[in-house]
């Protein structure tokens, strides 16, 4: 089954606008093979377990932040930044990879472009972080610089830039509105990636709210050892009602569950093809 663009619809939009104004800077599948590394890269080690962990990751998700690259050749290219995600997708036997490619040095129409449309209002945090992440390493600006040409505080940035270091699945959760931004900001003040998945799973499961998660998390780094409680909504007395009427209707017992919003399901099990069956003309009969 094909993995869904992890990028999202804003993103591409906006890399779209890039590459027209500055005239080559788009979002490509390149061949990790035409692929080298920058031989001024300061960083020459890497850990091999959290390449381990990441590469187990794109396997899993796919590789939501795209490697930017220029090209250096006919069918060649030299990172620019992203030799971290190149080393992982190669570890996950990958073929091809996501990649911006730099073919006209242009920084001033390329930041003109990305600053332009990180105020689009359709752009997801995530998509949001990367952008800020793009200016920085291609433009080699600090947070404090950056802060000051696009007009946000320093503090706001870091706190999308932070986003990128969750697990990809929680980021795509992010993506995906499954959660909201004050989750995200939640989650990861946890520094272990295990925890913060749990957490993640457990925010899709119950519906808990950010105050929850806050809650769980000062819990977490304090050190106390709590799990995580939903609360049981009581049924009105009128459910309760209705609910006994459906076991007498069904002939068995009818499951009602309600999260802390109010959201729920009425679940009728069945244990064969032939009970279905006579479920089924139950519901046929009662037209």
């Amino acid at each position: 089954m094909a993995k869904r663009n992890a990028l999202g619809r804003g993103l591409g939009a906006l890399i779209d606008d890039a590459e027209k104004m500055q005239q080559g800077a788009g979002l490509d599948e390149i061949e990790l093979s035409k692929i080298e590394a920058n031989p001024f890269q300061p960083r020459t080690k890497f850990d091999e377990e959290a390449l381990a962990e990441l590469s187990a990751s794109i396997k899993e998700i796919g590789l939501i932040q795209p490697i930017t690259l220029r090209k250096v050749g006919d069918n060649k290219y030299q990172i620019i930044a992203g030799e971290r995600r190149f080393r992982a997708s190669q570890l996950a036997g990958l073929n091809k990879i996501p990649a911006y490619v730099r073919k006209a040095k242009d920084d001033g129409m390329l930041e003109m472009a990305l600053v332009e449309n990180i105020q689009r209002e359709d752009l997801d945090s995530i998509e949001i972080a990367l952008s800020y992440q793009r200016l920085m390493d291609e433009l080699e600006y600090t947070q404090e610089e950056l802060s000051g040409r696009v007009g946000k505080k320093r503090s706001t940035i870091a706190n999308y830039l932070r986003l990128l270091k969750l697990p990809a699945i929680v980021q795509k959760g992010l993506i995906d509105k499954e959660i909201s931004m004050g989750h995200a900001r939640a989650i990861i003040n946890i520094d272990d990636a295990d925890t913060q998945i749990m957490i993640f799973e457990q925010i899709i499961k119950h519906g808990l709210s950010v105050r929850k998660v806050e809650e769980v998390v000062r819990d977490l780094n304090s050190g106390e050892e709590k799990t995580i409680e939903t609360k049981k909504p009581k049924f009105p007395k009128e459910f309760k009602l209705i609910k006994t009427q459906l076991d007498k209707i069904f002939s068995r017992r009818i499951d009602f569950s309600m999260n802390d919003k109010g959201k729920g399901k009425i679940t009728i099990p069945f244990t064969s093809e032939a009970d279905l069956e006579r479920i089924v003309k139950i519901f046929e009969n009662q037209k």
